[in-house]
């Protein structure tokens, strides 16, 4: 496929742009050690990332309305913070916390390869995340979206249609024109079932050097790459 055809790039970014792994586990350590507790703080992380799709099921199923990222993140927050038995929070402290999501650092390769990106096209955000948590992302780690798309405009979640339509009709293409860049084997089907373009970007060590899935695309996308920058090389960018 010629890159000529495409005019936007959405990306997923939990994962793919930014290591929400590290982050948090960083976040939650540096918070929580000065209040007197050791924990495993990757574990602590991964338990909290590991309720995030749980979370959103009630969303998607239409069983509650849609409802922001961020109080979804707080939920979660409150029933790990229980399991590893944390208490004595404020109520400033737990709303810093769940604001590490607004903190989250990113890849090595990814500013680089996004302000590659940039000059040639559209680029943007279609994650899971609301637009206060991904403006507030990108300030905090130089990510230089051009848009905010993704679930808040959408008032849905992926891997919901919706989701990827309504980002392609806010900027005014055709789903044939966007092209979807993710981690994630199943956001990228999902997308390519709406008619967008797919590209695998690996992250292989999203969930730590154990990690068992989406270790390599296993579905045909229209780009497999290994990092950000070998994307914008095979966009010529």
């Amino acid at each position: 496929m010629s890159d000529l055809e495409l005019k936007a790039l959405v990306f997923d970014v939990f994962g793919t742009v930014v290591d929400w792994r590290t982050s948090i586990a960083n976040e939650v350590s540096n918070q929580l050690k000065n209040k007197g507790f050791d924990l495993n703080w990757l574990a602590f992380s991964e338990a909290w990332r590991g309720k995030y799709q749980p979370s959103m099921e009630g969303v998607r199923s239409g069983k509650r309305g849609y409802v922001r990222l961020d109080v979804l993140h707080l939920e979660n927050l409150m029933e790990v913070l229980e399991e590893f038995k944390v208490s004595g929070l404020s109520t400033a402290e737990l709303d810093y916390l769940n604001r590490a999501w607004h903190r989250l650092k990113p890849w090595p390769d990814s500013v680089s390869g996004l302000e590659r990106l940039k000059k040639k096209f559209i680029i943007g955000t279609m994650s899971n995340g609301n637009v206060a948590l991904m403006v507030n992302m990108a300030k905090h780690s130089g990510l230089p979206w051009d848009v905010i798309l993704g679930a808040e405009p959408a008032q849905a979640y992926k891997p919901d249609p919706k989701t990827y339509l309504t980002g392609v009709d806010w900027l005014g293409l055709q789903t044939d024109e966007v092209l979807m860049c993710a981690a994630h084997n199943n956001d990228l089907v999902a997308a390519r079932d709406q008619g967008l373009k797919t590209a695998f970007i690996a992250r292989p060590t999203e969930y730590g050097k154990d990690q068992s899935v989406d270790i390599k695309a296993e579905h045909e996308f229209d780009f497999i790459t290994t990092d950000m920058n070998d994307l914008a090389d095979q966009l010529a960018c």
